[in-house]
């Protein structure tokens, strides 16, 4: 009987961090081991034992049951801060939304302005009878030069201006595109081949067998002269030029030689007699200088000796250095342009502008160009930015250089320069 009765066993356990009594006494927690809560007791022990040796029993407000509490404050805070983030989120959206309307509006304004401009601003198309001719040209061929019928109305509506073509055999239509213009000057490169024919191009690999000094320029300025009914008993009565509003003008045509000065100068000769003996050629006979309709002047290997050899029947003047321009040697009688690099003659630009140094050089190059009665001319300006450019032509222009040398036609004959930049916008064609 006594053993079916079931035993209690008193367990003592010493843990690891106990509590002190008021008397010091350290008082030891009991568990009951009976059959009811066996397992239970043991498991609760050996946790509270495990918990107290690792030192990882839960905070006192965790065990208070606070955990709830702090659970839902932080879904709280977070879920607060995403609304935040939200509503951040469409502000930005719709500031956004309505800066880019506001930017499409100035954009559509702003066009709206510059091409308003464009239009007030560009010269009215040309009206000029040559224009007719450069659209309908065509490339020479084994025949020789493109040809047509001039009429006396051709040139009506030109002025002539002072500006020389450069390279003008790039230009889609050589020549007609310079005469359109206006500009009086125009200039080719030429090479000697081995039968004796003057090709023209900027390197020797550009020629063409069709592309010849008489077929780009000589052929095509006696046809104009000859429809112009320019002859030998040609009066001052007479129309003598190209240009109707300026019949005195003479057209200048700048050969550079670009191989051997001393074989081409025989052969050009020969090309040019034809025109000399119609006396349509700007000749000095030693004494007295005749203007014609044509002025022929070498640069590049043009060699100077053989243009001041024939001193009673000259009509190939020559393109003397601006730079030493003074010196006795160069004449109205032997030459009729002073050239010179810009960069080389001037020096470099900073900042875009022309310092009062440079400008004063400039001015003693052109004045002494003038002293000699010679035309100055500055080659290779700056082409870009057009701002820069166009600041250099007026300059040039303010001092009196006697040619401006250009690549862009329109731009330099038809343009306002002070509005070829205007918000911007580059309004200036290239041509």
């Amino acid at each position: 009987m006594d053993q079916e009765k079931k035993s209690e066993v008193i367990v003592s356990v010493r843990p690891v961090c106990s509590r002190m009594s008021s008397n010091g006494s350290t008082k030891m927690k009991k568990f009951r081991d009976n059959e009811d809560d066996e397992t239970s007791s043991q498991g609760s022990t050996v946790a509270t034992l495990e918990q107290a040796e690792a030192g990882t029993t839960k905070p006192s407000w965790h065990r208070r049951g606070r955990s709830g509490n702090v659970r839902r404050w932080l879904s709280t805070s977070v879920s607060t801060k995403a609304t935040r983030r939200q509503k951040w989120c469409r502000w930005l959206l719709i500031v956004f939304v309505v800066l880019g309307i506001f930017g499409i509006i100035a954009a559509i304004i702003y066009v709206s302005f510059v091409a308003k401009l464009i239009s007030r601003l560009s010269p009215p198309p040309s009206q000029n009878r040559i224009d007719h001719i450069v659209e309908q040209w065509k490339e020479p061929d084994a025949n020789g030069a493109f040809t047509y019928e001039w009429k006396n109305d051709f040139s009506r509506d030109i002025v002539p201006k002072n500006c020389h073509s450069h390279n003008d055999y790039w230009r889609r239509v050589p020549l007609y595109q310079a005469l359109a213009a206006g500009c009086v000057s125009v200039e080719a490169d030429i090479w000697l081949t081995d039968d004796n024919e003057l090709l023209v191009g900027h390197s020797w690999d550009s020629t063409k067998k069709t592309r010849t000094l008489r077929s780009l320029y000589l052929d095509p300025i006696t046809n104009i002269l000859e429809r112009r009914n320019v002859s030998t008993a040609s009066t001052s009565h007479k129309e003598t030029g190209v240009f109707d509003s300026d019949p005195n003008t003479s057209i200048n045509l700048l050969i550079d030689f670009k191989s051997d000065g001393h074989k081409i100068w025989p052969v050009l000769q020969s090309q040019l007699k034809s025109l000399r003996e119609k006396n349509w050629l700007t000749y000095y006979d030693g004494q007295v200088m005749h203007q014609g309709p044509l002025t022929i002047i070498g640069t590049g290997n043009t060699p100077f000796e053989l243009v001041q050899q024939n001193s009673t029947d000259r009509y190939i003047f020559y393109d003397a250095p601006l730079r030493t321009v003074s010196e006795p040697q160069y004449n109205s009688t032997n030459s009729y342009y002073a050239s010179a690099k810009f960069g080389a003659a001037v020096g470099r630009l900073w900042l875009g502008h022309i310092s009062a140094k440079q400008e004063h050089t400039m001015k003693q190059q052109i004045q002494a160009a003038a002293d000699k009665g010679l035309k100055s001319r500055y080659w290779d300006t700056p082409a870009w930015p057009i701002s820069m450019r166009d600041h250099v032509w007026g300059k040039l222009m303010q001092l009196n250089v006697g040619l401006l040398n250009v690549d862009d036609l329109a731009s330099a004959t038809r343009w306002n320069w002070d509005f070829c930049v205007v918000a911007g916008f580059v309004l200036c064609g290239k041509t």
